[in-house]
């Protein structure tokens, strides 16, 4: 289905009666300070806080899981839908973990490879995929895998188990973010092995 929209600029400076709209904020404007974090008990600037799991926050884990793993989709599919559809799953047939060639090296790991992503959770598995563009020690898997696609001899994955592709199954869910409730999916310790 096709709408005839337009894309919309600079609505924060559409007028409503004789003053601009501004932004959804109670000043109206971008806040950098936020009264509104300030009055429930939270700092009204913005802090950085190291992760929880880190190799900062946690060295004892990072000897044995001295990567740092982030997730993204992919942009074949629709979150963990449509990977039972022939075309995108010919154009991506696996599960995927990328890597910095060097951390690649480091662990005998070459393009393709099937390999475990273990973390203090538990283990899956992916096939490596080198990316020069991620730091050394930053590794980033993709969610979603667990739809079979018969139609081009590709199989689905176990939500549970040695066999599965699910990035969710070992990843914590907490500390979750006090303001936001949001489980850390983006920084985790990890290992990859070759499986």
């Amino acid at each position: 289905m096709r709408l005839p929209l337009r894309t919309a600029y600079r609505k924060f400076a559409r007028e409503e009666g004789r003053t601009a709209r501004g932004f959804p904020t109670p000043s109206r404007k971008v806040e950098l300070w936020s009264e509104t974090f300030a009055e429930h008990g939270y700092p009204a600037l913005a802090e950085y806080d190291e992760p929880a799991i880190s190799p900062a926050s946690r060295p004892d884990l990072a000897r044995e899981f001295p990567l740092i793993l982030t997730c993204a989709k992919s942009l074949r599919f629709c979150e963990s839908q449509h990977r039972n559809i022939p075309s995108l799953r010919r154009a991506e047939p696996d599960p995927v973990v990328e890597l910095h060639p060097s951390a690649a090296a480091a662990r005998g790991v070459q393009e393709d490879d099937w390999v475990q992503v273990r973390t203090p959770e538990g283990g899956i598995r992916a096939r490596a995929r080198l990316n020069r563009n991620l730091a050394p020690d930053v590794v980033c898997g993709q969610h979603g895998w667990w739809q079979a696609c018969p139609e081009v001899d590709q199989p689905g994955y176990p939500p549970y188990g040695p066999d599965s592709a699910n990035l969710n199954l070992v990843l914590r869910q907490g500390p979750s973010d006090p303001i936001s409730g949001s489980a850390p999916l983006r920084a985790s310790l990890c290992e990859i092995t070759v499986v």
